[in-house]
């Protein structure tokens, strides 16, 4: 099913604005909310590059989540990203890292400050707090009444998208993927029970990763949902995983052996799905996602399998069965099927690619009579990781997002295609 997008003022890529090398810079709202120059920069530094220059002494956190308290200050009125910003707290634990530092800690994270994902979201960040991340506050997820639960509500009002105001940045992670697409924050935590962290990515133009269904604690009683990041940098998301999963780049039996290695060491072999057999995908946003794939496969990343044909049973009546909104006899039936379908696709595939969404982003009024979960909730039924990197804009200014899903365990897979489609196969206006 599909309504129409919300109407308004588009905004062109010149107005979105892009570094020399055609990797997107921040998208309008940042851009014309930033005050001085020295307030915001365009191009804003990543987690890894900021870890590393806290490390090296080149920089100390204390100053580091300053600036970002203060890009918040001045950009968050207009983005409504956060509901609460933690200022006196997270002055003094960038204080901690400082001096965790100085005493010799080699902090993965080192000062990168980040924001979590609503009230009570610190409960599943201590790893990253360990790892020498600062939160600087809680970011918006929906508020009550929104009955689609696809925007967020910040303590400003309501969560805008920062490509367009008009437009909503997706959900239920709406404010982490508005702050990070906005350049307040360069990691967010997420959780993704039906897409609501790889939806937001796409839709704000920013990498999200949803992995393998209970590699995480999630305290989600029907398993769908996992704990997720967004991030502007793939190696951004590689570093998030290694800390929450504590494991080391690549996993045994992973044919990525280093996740952060620029580029694999041959082609990934993948099947591309514009439908995933039963979705009515908007033909502009699926010939972004082509156009992306085309990109991946010039660039020596991926190889396309010909003849091999996916078609998923519909997941909706068995996702909506575990949330107590349908018949649970709808729910093995659902997942013996696409389980079977989904395994015997990568026994001879490495990767399903996918539009990450059926739909370009709606208004704020609300998506009309289409699910924009279409193409992400089959996933969390059947508990495969999946992320989501961006593929270009569509027609109306806003980014559109293309899926890569790979066979469980294999998050090394996503995360080293996600950094070679950076390197190798950047979009480009």
């Amino acid at each position: 099913m599909r309504g129409r997008p919300g109407e308004g003022n588009t905004c062109s890529g010149e107005e979105a604005g892009a570094v020399p090398d055609g990797r997107p810079g921040l998208p309008p709202v940042a851009a014309l909310t930033a005050g001085p120059a020295t307030a915001l920069d365009p191009a804003p530094p990543s987690a890894v590059g900021i870890a590393a220059a806290v490390r090296d002494g080149r920089v100390r956190a204390a100053d580091v989540v300053a600036g970002a308290l203060e890009r918040i200050r001045l950009v968050d009125p207009s983005l409504g990203a956060f509901l609460e910003v933690w200022e006196e707290a997270a002055h003094a634990q960038a204080r901690e890292v400082d001096a965790r530092v100085a005493g010799g800690e080699p902090l993965p994270l080192a000062g990168v400050p980040v924001g979590v994902k609503g009230r009570h979201g610190l409960r599943a960040a201590r790893a990253l707090v360990d790892a020498g991340c600062v939160p600087v506050g809680a970011t918006a997820v929906p508020g009550p009444g929104t009955r689609w639960q696809t925007w967020g509500l910040g303590a400003h009002g309501r969560t805008v998208n920062p490509w367009r105001a008009d437009r909503t940045p997706g959900g239920s992670s709406a404010g982490s993927a508005a702050a990070v697409a906005a350049g307040l924050v360069p990691l967010a935590t997420g959780g993704d029970g039906a897409g609501s962290v790889r939806i937001p990515a796409a839709w704000c133009g920013i990498v999200g990763l949803k992995p393998t269904n209970g590699r995480l604690p999630s305290a989600d009683r029907t398993g769908l949902a996992a704990p997720g990041v967004l991030a502007r940098h793939a190696a951004d998301a590689e570093a998030w995983w290694r800390v929450m999963s504590g494991e080391s780049p690549g996993r045994p039996g992973d044919r990525a052996a280093d996740a952060r290695a620029p580029f694999p060491d041959r082609p990934f072999s993948a099947v591309f799905s514009p439908d995933l057999g039963f979705a009515d995908t908007h033909p502009g946003v699926a010939a972004v996602a082509r156009g992306a794939v085309e990109r991946l496969v010039s660039a020596g990343v991926v190889r396309l399998l010909p003849g091999v044909p996916l078609r998923l049973a519909d997941p909706a009546p068995a996702w909506l069965a575990l949330r107590g909104a349908g018949d649970p006899d709808a729910v093995a039936p659902a997942r013996s099927v696409n389980d079977r379908r989904l395994a015997r696709l990568f026994d001879r595939a490495d990767l399903l690619l996918t539009p990450a969404t059926p739909d370009p982003p709606h208004g704020h009024e609300g998506p009309g009579d289409r699910y924009s979960t279409a193409l992400t909730w089959a996933f969390n039924l059947s508990g495969h990781p999946a992320i989501c990197i961006p593929a270009g804009l569509g027609e109306d200014g806003c980014p559109v997002g293309l899926q890569a899903v790979a066979a469980h365990g294999r998050e090394a897979s996503l995360l080293a295609v996600a950094r070679a489609a950076e390197e190798k196969a950047p979009w480009r206006r």
